[in-house]
């Protein structure tokens, strides 16, 4: 692959715009979304942090960089920096938060911040009005505008997904599903967690004892008996449920873990099953078995 081939794969987005319209916040949900973020990065070193990115072996290729009024004069190099961007063929979108001066001004006073444009004895409306002075070139030429006035964090999450992701709800959940064993305690970052210890269990039987639910031996004699039919089919109904629901309220991660009494054999078969069904519903699915190996 040629540098050129590595600059089109690299997304890279400029996050801006006035303080208190929740950069932050936003910087921190492009980062829940795999983007590696700088905070608050001078304008004149763009050029080389995406130099670094298009050449770097860790495959760096979701970029995020918040620039804004408070790197004091160094802001004013931005569009030197955009203009280097483009020369080198370098392809960006500049993500712009704005809210209203009413909410604005409430949020300065609710976090007893100064603004950084309202020294002395200037009033925080003062500062503000000098910031949307500055950036309104740069207001223009954003590729997404985004006004906060009326959202809470979850809303803002979901706007920029729909904004960076497109409209593939599904892709911004990460499921995680867990087989484990209650002799080793519950997984402690569980969301939702199914007792499966009802199920007939093979460690009765002798020739299964010593296989783990990831034999084909142990996986039928898991899910062919009834009652794991009838269970595999509440628990999906429950989950095709939930998710969506779970995806609007701004979660990017679900944690679902599944318990048997040792770990080996009922949660490691029903963590395979329920990966393979989410997998079928379009979810990005992984699985762990964290007491596989535990007493072996």
């Amino acid at each position: 692959m040629d540098t050129q081939d590595k600059k089109s794969n690299v997304d890279f987005f400029i996050l801006t715009g006035l303080s208190g319209a929740g950069k932050t916040f936003a910087n921190k949900c492009l980062e829940d979304m795999g983007f590696y973020c700088v905070d608050n990065l001078p304008p004149s070193l763009i050029p080389h942090i995406a130099e670094l990115c298009s050449t770097s072996q860790r495959r760096i290729d979701k970029v995020s960089l918040v620039s804004d009024i408070r790197g004091g004069e160094f802001f004013d190099d931005l569009f030197k920096a955009l203009d280097s961007l483009d020369k080198s063929g370098y392809s960006y979108k500049i993500i712009f938060l704005d809210a209203s001066d009413e909410v604005l001004v409430r949020r300065y006073k609710e976090s007893r911040r100064t603004h950084p444009l309202a020294g002395g004895d200037d009033r925080i409306i003062d500062g503000i009005n000098a910031e949307r002075l500055k950036l309104k070139r740069l207001k223009d030429r954003a590729d997404f505008y985004i006004d906060t006035t009326r959202m809470n964090p979850w809303a803002l999450k979901h706007t920029l997904s729909t904004a960076i992701l497109g409209d593939h709800e599904l892709s911004r959940l990460t499921v995680t599903i867990i087989s484990f064993g209650f002799k080793y305690g519950l997984p402690l970052d569980s969301d939702l967690v199914f007792d499966v210890r009802f199920l007939p269990n093979p460690y009765y039987e002798d020739a299964l004892k010593n296989l783990s639910g990831e034999n084909v031996e142990v996986y039928e004699y898991v899910m062919n008996h009834p009652l794991t039919g009838e269970f595999m089919r509440k628990v999906t109904d429950l989950l095709l449920f939930m998710l969506p629901h779970t995806i609007s309220e701004g979660k990017s991660n679900f944690v679902i873990s599944v318990g048997c009494t040792g770990g080996h054999h009922r949660s490691v078969v029903l963590a395979i099953e329920l990966c393979r069904i989410l997998n079928q519903h379009g979810y990005t699915v992984s699985v762990k078995h964290r007491d596989l190996l535990a007493g072996a």
